[in-house]
């Protein structure tokens, strides 16, 4: 009657197709989850949780309490409402007379609604079996009292209803008419004519109405609450709430009709009650109305106590909810329902039906949606174990409930709908950084690999474009425990660019009875959380370690993405240090040390690899066209001092882009030189270095116009939008030291063989180049001060020849010894771009 009286016939029934449209979608994605698989207490909540995870199933879980404890609220002050229909003293008269001898006044409603409310929390605590017994009862009779209000729009004559309303400090009596089947009346009924609502005084609109009206339909969730307590709730869930559905709708426009046909609008708008008035029985139409709120809000308490009792099980909100764990000795969650009980007579001080009906609305509202989205989200992932016996779904229906049930929050109340997002934003966050991990499994886990897939079947190798390069480091890692501030250092030069941590474990899987790598993998990936580092880790088995990284640069990575640049650790005599204990991420009183890596290796234990399979391994990668870096003391770097040090002057970055080892060849716009700058510049633009300004060397002799070729290089510079100082850097003194020890004057036969020959292998360079001339290099890079937070020097190729790896290596060590933290870097392919 409240719906027609205010919204018309028209209105009433696109009310009605809104809202069951909104529920009908819901239902189909309900019966969905349902049936994919066996289903605990809890309901709504218990679905979304495991299909989007704790946090999405926490906070909605919370609002779904909520929505239950208020719709239990709302059914009992509707109940009070009726009583005091019935039988309450009218307003103005201060005498009780007949069946009329309850007082009215907001304590004597409340007093009433804590009565009702303490019956229904006796029923709720006897267990689900009497609630199941009392609800069949409560239908039996709705449905006896349903049919005869049917038979009474036929049987009752036309007749007129005095309406005693309160006004003022008294009362005044308006007439309404139930005409019987009226044209007349079925034609002043069709169109809207929004009142004040005599129970509250306010002005009634669409929304308002709407509100109301929905809280009527909610109860398609009451089966699915029960969850945990139906023998088989895979087959009577999508059964009994489709049934539900269909037989409700029919009957709530069935009766919107017959209303609309027979009483006049003061009938409809001024006496909520006005079905006793026309019945032919009507105590009978008095006690359906108890028997279905009672029904009703007997049906949110006991669904608001099995949600809570879920959350409590849980764990997702710790000792907060460790009371609502206790159950009897049948199972039945008492303390669940004594603390849902508990909320829902806070709610009753609100005091009026209306008062809150939007809030419970736009609750239901919210839970419904995110019912849709957890299926529609199951759906999208194409996940192979998602396949329920209930079909009549598609993703279109799921994304059509989200957008109805949205909308209608938004029309309803907006103030309402924009409070309620904010809390589940709060409550999302708080269980994101706060809950425990789950064994659920994570639906955004599905949805993300879904995306991925797709998106690197799109990463075409062939459309690459040296615009667009990026670095994608593959770093090869013996033991994290000597090796913490490398990973923290490969990780700021990736620049947005793919990032293995790769490892060979030097084992045959024919003499082991499985892979160990498997029980290694989370250690790993721990490691990597920890750290707080953006990269992937690769282990592999191998006989040596030569053989292991090249399995890992042939497979590593996936489509487009696949490393290009090798990084690897110094191969020297210095003692490991275990740089993972000092970690600060590891030395909280919280945290435990030891990961389930190995111990490092002692001073006296023999390597893994011999000093000719390291630099095999450099020159393999160069074969393979993957650019090179070797990192050498880069645990003695402190990054956090050197960044946070005095602001005057700034830490430095300097750059040799010039072969040291190979004075005749000056040359600073080879390949590998314009990689070298390209790197040191990456690391510069990594938001922890950007306070480091980039010092480049420009090694001249005498005679060779050394403003000319700063000049040039400062060009370079300019074209490739590098910002970096340019110092000139004397080196006769070196230089002659490797004339002389050459077997003949610059431009000789020998050189000319070198030039021919050397420029991919240096087939004879590393012979010709004396320790005493290479300690000089070392000592005139040392000589650059202010010392500098990190070196990027030039990497030679390895010979050609395999017996001079340990002289090329010797070399190398010399080069770098003393200089602190350096990164020898050797690039074979093109990075840089002066175009748009």
């Amino acid at each position: 009657g409240f719906v027609v009286g205010h919204a018309g016939l028209y209105q009433a029934l696109a009310m009605f197709a809104v809202a069951y449209f909104i529920i009908g979608m819901t239902v189909l994605s309900v019966c969905a989850i349902a049936t994919n698989g066996a289903l605990d207490a809890g309901g709504a909540y218990y679905m979304i949780s495991r299909a989007l995870g704790p946090e999405f199933g926490g906070s909605i879980g919370i609002m779904f309490f909520l929505a239950n404890v208020c719709g239990s609220a709302l059914y009992v002050l509707g109940l009070v409402e009726a009583v005091v229909d019935s039988f309450g003293i009218p307003p103005g008269q201060k005498v009780a007379t007949g069946v009329h001898v309850l007082p009215q006044s907001y304590w004597y409603e409340l007093l009433y609604g804590t009565v009702l409310l303490a019956l229904c929390l006796l029923v709720c605590l006897v267990g689900a079996s009497i609630y199941a017994k009392a609800t069949f009862l409560i239908f039996l009779i709705v449905a006896v009292v349903l049919g005869t209000i049917l038979v009474s729009f036929f049987a009752t004559r036309p007749t007129g209803v005095p309406i005693r309303l309160p006004h003022l400090n008294g009362s005044e009596t308006e007439n309404g008419s139930f005409t019987g089947f009226s044209l007349d009346t079925l034609r002043k009924n069709l169109g809207g004519g929004y009142g004040v609502d005599y129970t509250t005084g306010q002005m009634m609109s669409f929304s308002s109405v709407f509100a109301v009206m929905f809280n009527g339909c909610t109860g398609i969730m009451a089966g699915s609450n029960m969850s945990g307590d139906l023998k088989r709730p895979s087959y009577s869930i999508p059964r009994g709430t489709i049934s539900a559905v269909l037989f409700t709708y029919l009957v709530y426009n069935l009766l919107a009709f017959l209303m609309c046909a027979t009483c006049n609008r003061i009938l409809l708008q001024k006496d909520y009650g006005f079905l006793r008035d026309i019945s032919i029985f009507p105590p009978l139409v008095t006690v359906g109305i108890y028997a279905a709120t009672l029904s009703a809000a007997m049906s949110n308490l006991i669904g608001a106590s099995r949600i809570l009792y879920a959350l409590a099980r849980d764990d997702l909100f710790g000792r907060a909810l460790a009371l609502a764990k206790k159950t009897s000795a049948n199972g039945n969650p008492v303390m669940a329902v004594v603390l849902s009980w508990l909320v829902v007579q806070l709610v009753l001080f609100s005091g009026k039906l209306n008062t809150i009906a939007g809030v419970v609305t736009t609750f239901f509202l919210l839970v419904y949606a995110t019912v849709n989205l957890a299926c529609l989200a199951l759906e999208w992932a194409s996940a192979p174990n998602f396949r329920p016996t209930f079909r009549y779904f598609t993703w279109h229906t799921c994304l059509l409930g989200i957008a109805g049930c949205c909308v209608m929050m938004f029309l309803i109340s907006p103030v309402s709908a924009s409070v309620s997002l904010g809390f589940l934003l709060l409550l999302l966050l708080a269980l994101h950084y706060l809950s425990p991990s789950s064994t659920w499994g994570y639906i955004s886990q599905a949805l993300i690999f879904h995306q991925v897939r797709k998106y690197l079947l799109m990463l075409d190798v062939r459309k690459d474009h040296v615009k667009f390069w990026r670095p994608q480091m593959l770093l090869m890692v013996q033991n994290p425990r000597g090796s913490a501030r490398l990973i923290d250092f490969v990780n700021d030069l990736k620049k947005s660019g793919l990032y293995i941590l790769g490892h060979v474990e030097l084992q045959d899987l024919d003499m082991l009875p499985s892979d160990p790598l498997q029980s290694q993998q989370d250690s790993w990936l721990s490691l990597v959380d920890k750290l707080n580092v953006k990269a992937f880790v690769s282990l592999t088995l191998a006989p040596s370690v030569r053989h292991g990284v090249r399995q890992l640069l042939f497979t590593s990575g996936l489509g487009g993405m696949h490393p290009n640049t090798l990084v690897l650790g110094f191969y020297d005599d210095e003692a490991p240090q275990d740089g993972l204990a000092q970690h600060p991420a590891f030395t909280s009183a919280r945290e435990e040390v030891p990961l389930g890596f190995p111990p490092l290796r002692e001073p006296t234990t023999p390597k893994l690899l011999s000093a000719r399979e390291y630099v095999g391994i450099v020159a393999d990668a160069l074969k393979m066209l993957r650019n090179v870096l070797l990192a050498r003391q880069l645990e003695s770097l402190d990054k956090a001092w050197e960044l946070r040090r005095a602001a005057s002057p700034p830490p430095t970055i300097h750059v040799w882009p010039v072969n040291l080892l190979r004075p005749d060849s000056a040359r600073y716009a080879d390949t590998c030189s314009l990689f070298l700058l390209q790197m040191a510049c990456v690391l510069n633009m990594a938001r922890a270095w950007r306070r480091a300004r980039l010092r480049l060397f420009l090694c001249v002799e005498a005679g060779t116009m050394p403003h000319a070729q700063e000049e040039k290089l400062r060009q370079l510079l300019k074209d490739l939008r590098i910002q970096a100082q340019i110092q000139l850097v004397p080196w006769d003194a070196i230089t002659r030291l490797h004339w002389q020890t050459c077997r003949g004057p610059p431009g000789g036969p020998a050189e000319e063989e070198e030039e021919e020959e050397g420029i991919v292998n240096f087939p004879t360079n590393t012979t010709q180049v004396s320790d005493e001339y290479v300690c000089a290099a070392n000592k005139l890079v040392l000589e650059q001060s202010p010392a500098p937070a990190v070196r990027f020097l030039y990497l030679p190729r390895p010979p050609a020849d395999t017996s001079l790896y340990p002289l090329y290596l010797h070399q190398l060590e010399l080069l770098t010894r003393g200089l602190g933290p350096t990164v020898l870097v050797h690039g074979v392919s093109a990075v840089t771009s002066t175009q748009l």
